[in-house]
């Protein structure tokens, strides 16, 4: 189980948007980054090409880039603060389930 997850809320806590609070769009597991709205946007030159639906008009386009998952901490519902998150097993009968738990009011999301 991951400690950031897609449409988690997430806060900056390094770079140019320290700070800057967002939604999790994708988490690239490879590369250990996570693409967050609104935040890291760059400015990106695009050519206009030819696509089924029409020709796509080229300029220069601005788009999310994605943040290194060290940089960001995972904002608790609870609490609504950025939090480290801990884990904990709950046991139903012989199945055990692993959820996540904010660290600082103890509260599971």
């Amino acid at each position: 189980m991951e400690r950031i997850r897609k449409d988690d809320e997430v806060k900056v806590i390094a770079g140019k948007d320290r700070g800057r609070s967002g939604r999790v769009v994708r988490v690239l597991r490879g590369r250990d980054r996570v693409l967050v709205e609104g935040v890291n946007r760059v400015k990106k030159h695009q050519r206009p090409r030819q696509t089924a639906s029409g020709v796509d008009e080229g300029g220069i386009v601005e788009m999310e880039a994605p943040v290194h998952l060290s940089n960001v901490m995972p904002v608790c519902p609870s609490c609504g603060e950025a939090t480290r998150v801990g884990f904990a097993y709950e046991t139903e009968g012989d199945r055990r389930s692993k959820s996540r738990v904010c660290k600082r009011c103890s509260a599971t999301f």
